[in-house]
């Protein structure tokens, strides 16, 4: 479990805990894999998924501590608060969203994919975002890595599909992160009204009417990572399109 520290990920963490799942979390600030360990049955790595010897590492540890991997939730994920025009855009900033988001991903599914495939049962959850299926003024690093997450699973899933291993993703709208916090305060530096507005703006168009919670969203990545998902594969769910990227 990717990304655990906060938000989606910590949900996501909680709720496999709680239907029985041993869970090795990974996220880059331990204080809050820490403070995730003492509220769930969990255990942790603290690591970068945007290096490749992390991601090994990772894996190695959570094999040796927890055994063979069955279920990989890719979910970490960033948005840089230097994203620019694309005209303007630092290829730093665009090289490092592509480790965090995409690289990252790939080189976890890479290490555990094949021992799955061996032992003809596994599940691979791709967090990916409706920023996955539409655009973004200012956000090209980030729209371009969560379309390719979703190319990836799909060509992923047809590689391991034969073997019993199914691999979807799941796009969240506007959830309440502090990823979603940060998006709205940059509108505001760019020129909106105020927060209140951006957010009303973003929901309008939003079937909820709200922004969806952390809890909701991992509700869906659970269920796909459980047996009774065993039908679907290469999907892409998306939870509530809609709002304003």
């Amino acid at each position: 479990m990717t990304g655990a520290g906060r938000g989606i990920g910590r949900a996501t963490a909680v709720a496999l805990a709680a239907r029985g799942a041993r869970v090795m979390a990974t996220a880059r600030t331990e204080s809050e894999l820490q403070s995730l360990a003492e509220e769930a049955q969990v255990e942790y790595v603290v690591g970068s998924v945007a290096d490749p010897a992390a991601c090994a590492r990772i894996v190695a540890e959570t094999e040796a501590r927890l055994g063979p991997v069955e279920i990989l939730v890719n979910n970490a994920g960033m948005v840089s608060a230097a994203e620019r025009e694309v005209w303007a855009q630092d290829p730093a900033v665009w090289h490092e969203t592509m480790a965090v988001n995409l690289h990252g991903p790939f080189e976890l599914t890479r290490l555990v994919a094949g021992g799955m495939v061996e032992r003809r049962y596994g599940r691979i959850v791709f967090v990916s975002s409706t920023a996955g299926e539409v655009g973004g003024a200012g956000l090209s690093a980030y729209c371009a890595a969560k379309h390719g997450v979703l190319g990836l699973m799909r060509a992923a899933a047809q590689d391991v599909g034969p073997y019993g291993v199914t691999c979807n993703a799941v796009l969240p709208g506007w959830t309440e992160t502090r990823m979603a916090e940060e998006s709205i305060e940059r509108r505001v530096a760019r020129g909106a009204p105020s927060a209140a507005e951006v957010r009303a703006e973003a929901v309008s168009a939003y079937p909820p009417g709200r922004m969806l919670t952390p809890e909701e969203i991992a509700a869906t990545i659970v269920f796909l990572a459980s047996e009774e998902a065993s039908g679907i594969s290469a999907e892409a769910v998306t939870v509530a399109l809609g709002g304003l990227w």
